[in-house]
């Protein structure tokens, strides 16, 4: 990658006139393409430069990371422009995401970094004891991965730091998918990670994102409340996360779905680590097929939850994902006992908390079932949200009696 230009010789980028100068002073961190003027010295910028943002009457707003390359041309790192990218600077934000996870959780099993929010803008970190999965989604991130390293190494004594290259973001960054052993020794086995009262095995090499997803313990916590003395279905079940936690929280049996081979040997392992084996089952396959002969098959379940991927990653998608969530519920509504539970979850970006309603509503009716919401979910706080609105609230569930 091209070296960025120097901090002392910082280039200055300017918003257009009609650009909303004023909400990213009150703290929106990104700046689009469309929002900037992109004459040639811009344009020629090296992704992961540094440049003084300033709005169209040459105010300064602060201190930005350019891409050129990226719809996101620019994401604001500083509000001071002379703020050096150094490492007292990663220290500090490291060691304020630190002191909150430590405030939340008695464990050190926990997304460290959430972007922008918590002040590092395209980096993710979760954390699995002593080793930390990072994420680095942005341009200025590759290009400051060497610092941020070591200042992670110092924050949290982590001994092992992977790098995670995989997924759209980095895509979209014009990013190599290239993963890596940072500092450390590269784990040859999953790592044991407790939760909710279950243990779940992650993989942190070769599994889906970071190798677990923190995002659904609240979630998990909610439907495992509800579980006692249930049968439960975990449908798009990855490593377990509903089952497994239903399970050590008193259901009487479990089955867990996902269309990986792998996440559901993960899963069975984290069953037997948990000592709940004995009533946990896995079935592979698609899970429009599954719930199609489970109830060809006559089954019900007390619980069933649904935690499908995105959908409807981008606005482009929308509709069709809206379409597959209401086909979702359609089919798992009938799966649901008389009285019992329907759990539905989204992570698309794109689909906004009342349009995943909508259609989980539509498909419910049209199974002819009826139903309430009881409960409406989020993504846990160690996913810090920003008070503008935005993308970052990308995380629903949705729990219906039935």
């Amino acid at each position: 990658m091209t070296t960025p230009l120097p901090d002392s010789d910082r280039p200055v980028i300017r918003l257009k006139p009609k650009a909303d100068a004023r909400k990213l002073r009150h703290g929106a961190p990104w700046v689009f393409d469309a929002d900037l003027v992109a004459d040639r010295r811009t344009k020629a910028l090296a992704p992961g430069a540094l440049a003084i943002l300033q709005d169209a009457g040459r105010q300064n707003i602060g201190l930005a990371a350019i891409n050129p390359d990226s719809r996101i041309m620019a994401r604001i790192l500083d509000t001071d422009p002379d703020a050096q990218i150094d490492e007292a600077w990663f220290t500090a934000r490291l060691t304020r995401a630190l002191a909150l996870r430590e405030k939340l959780y008695d464990a050190p099993f926990y997304r460290l970094v959430h972007a922008e929010v918590d002040g590092l803008p395209g980096v993710i970190i979760d954390r699995f004891g002593d080793i930390a999965v990072l994420q680095p989604n942005a341009a200025w991130v590759e290009a400051h991965l060497d610092i941020l390293t070591t200042v992670l190494s110092k924050v949290t004594g982590c001994a092992t730091i992977l790098k995670n290259a995989s997924g759209r973001a980095r895509t979209l960054e014009g990013l190599d998918d290239v993963a890596a052993t940072l500092t450390g020794t590269t784990p040859t086995d999953a790592v044991p990670v407790p939760m909710n009262g279950a243990t779940y095995m992650a993989d942190l090499t070769g599994g889906q994102k970071t190798g677990l997803f923190y995002d659904q313990r609240a979630n998990q916590a909610f439907a495992a409340g509800l579980a006692k003395g249930a049968r439960v279905l975990d449908l798009f079940s990855h490593v377990g996360g509903f089952s497994l936690a239903a399970l050590a929280n008193g259901a009487t049996h479990a089955l867990a779905v996902d269309g990986s081979a792998p996440a559901l040997g993960l899963a069975q392992e984290g069953a037997e680590a948990s000592g709940v084996a004995d009533r946990f089952e896995t079935r592979q396959g698609d899970a429009f097929d599954v719930l199609h002969a489970l109830t060809a098959e006559g089954a019900q379940f007390d619980v069933v939850i649904c935690d499908p991927p995105a959908f409807a990653p981008s606005k482009k998608s929308l509709e069709p994902g809206l379409r597959a969530y209401e086909k979702v519920a359609r089919l798992a509504a009938p799966l649901v006992a008389e009285g019992g539970i329907l759990g539905l979850c989204s992570c698309s970006h794109a689909a906004t908390l009342d349009k995943f309603r909508n259609a989980c509503t539509r498909g419910i009716g049209r199974a002819g079932r009826q139903a309430r919401v009881i409960h409406t979910g989020f993504a846990g706080p160690d996913h810090p949200q920003l008070p503008q609105p935005g993308e970052n609230g990308y995380l629903k569930a949705l729990f219906f009696a039935i």
